[in-house]
């Protein structure tokens, strides 16, 4: 049972790397990417108003299958608005260990001694 839990786990994980916010969350973590943390938050807006837009539907008498994309609208603008203030907090790592490591490589040039 174990071994059957492991391997659909694996397997749904492999997939949803292809999911198309997950591959712009992926891509706000590079350091490349990080400046575009606080822009991609606001795509969840469009999120947030396809569910609001389902679930009107479904209480006019609408499917009910549309609960799914409802979940699936909420929980991609979960992921997207929760993702900014992460990368935000990566960006200044990332700014400070560049500042860090040319202050290092300036005194360095000038033959003074790192400071500790």
């Amino acid at each position: 049972m174990f071994r059957l839990i492991w391997a659909a786990s694996a397997r749904t994980h492999s997939i949803l790397s292809y999911a198309p916010t997950n591959l712009l969350i992926a891509a706000t973590r590079s350091r490349r990417g990080l400046r575009w943390g606080i822009p991609v938050m606001l795509l969840a807006i469009p999120y947030l108003l396809a569910a609001h837009w389902c679930v009107t539907t479904i209480e006019a008498g609408g499917p009910g299958w549309l609960n799914l994309v409802v979940l699936l609208c909420a929980w991609n603008s979960i992921k997207l608005i929760l993702n900014s203030p992460i990368t935000v907090i990566l960006l200044i790592r990332a700014i400070l260990r560049d500042h860090r490591a040319h202050r290092a490589a300036r005194s360095v040039e000038r033959g003074s001694p790192t400071p500790a």
